[in-house]
């Protein structure tokens, strides 16, 4: 066990290394001029190129590379030139907010995913679970942003339940910052429960044919007793792997959710430096967007390994 974990986290250094460098290369061809973005239109080409030489930018790429890369890994994450303030500060209070909406999100979609997912494979064929899963898919396929619209107009609106804004008042206690962002949350619930649901409901159908699974039940075990010992551990592992990867979405790909709401999050911070050309705050926003896919992904293949043991004894030998 221990020499699979070292071998993930060897793989995901090495993944985020390189992660870094496309990062960085893909930041320098975007259009713009850092110091013309800053200065403005109006501002003299010698004035400009001062400019762009004492922040660094008309160097190699290699030393602006290195200088990046060594600050993250010190913590340094650097200094916006464009809003005159340190990364860190950009990014933590964004991020922090990123995270509260993706555990509310993650609270809410999973367990009832899960459970739609599962109910649907035991009623394989009925209409309840045609209505889970054509219902699950028909949800995933309508864009986050109309769902957005339809709530606040359905609930706010039409009911005054809720609230059409996601940021909550200074000095608002736990309930009322939860209470502002249940809206958002449950429009996340309807774009995310049909994948959950659909890799659920799969996993259970291949469990429930399995040998193991007949044999128990050729033993007398009560249905009960053979989808909770038998079933859910091996028909959930499929869909860790597809819980994993909606993290990163929810931390760093809700620019849309995050401006019908009025949130400050991730998304929001990297949309707004990509317009500006803000290298610093683009660079590190995106690197933490693909530290918590590589952290998640990390998760999930450990947990997958404590969950189907062949797969770490192959590993191991």
């Amino acid at each position: 066990m221990r020499r699979f974990i070292v071998n993930r986290i060897l793989l995901s250094v090495l993944t985020l290394i390189i992660l870094s460098i496309i990062i960085f290369l893909g930041a320098q061809v975007l259009p713009g001029n850092v110091g013309r973005k800053i200065l403005g239109p109006l501002a003299d080409q010698a004035s400009v190129d001062a400019l762009n030489k004492q922040l660094g930018t008309n160097r190699s790429l290699v030393v602006q590379y290195w200088d990046w890369i060594s600050g993250v890994f010190s913590g340094d994450l650097g200094h916006s030139a464009v809003q005159q303030r340190p990364v860190s500060a950009i990014l933590g209070h964004a991020v922090a907010n990123s995270g509260k909406l993706a555990l509310l999100a993650f609270i809410i979609v999973v367990p009832l995913a899960v459970a739609g997912g599962v109910y649907a494979a035991l009623n394989e064929g009925t209409a309840r679970d045609r209505l889970i899963s054509l219902g699950g898919l028909s949800a995933t396929a309508i864009p986050d942003f109309v769902w957005a619209v339809v709530l606040i107009v359905v609930f706010p609106i039409s009911f005054g339940l809720f609230k059409p804004v996601a940021t909550a008042p200074p000095g608002s206690n736990f309930f009322d910052q939860v209470y502002y962002l249940l809206l958002p949350a449950i429009c996340l619930v309807f774009v995310l429960f049909g994948y959950i649901a659909r890799m659920a409901r799969a996993g259970t159908i291949e469990a429930l044919d399995a040998d193991y699974t007949r044999t128990a039940i050729l033993k007398g075990l009560p249905q009960r007793t053979v989808v909770r010992q038998h079933v859910l551990r091996n028909s959930l592992l499929p869909t860790i792997a597809v819980i994993a990867t909606q993290l990163g979405y929810l931390i760093g790909g809700l620019v849309v959710i995050e401006v019908i709401f009025n949130y400050n999050v991730l998304g929001k911070a990297l949309f707004a430096a990509a317009q500006k050309s803000d290298l610093p705050v683009l660079e590190s926003g995106v690197l933490i967007v693909g530290i918590v896919y590589l952290v998640a992904t990390l998760a999930a293949d450990i947990l997958y390994s404590v969950l189907n043991p062949r797969l770490r004894l192959r590993s191991a030998s």
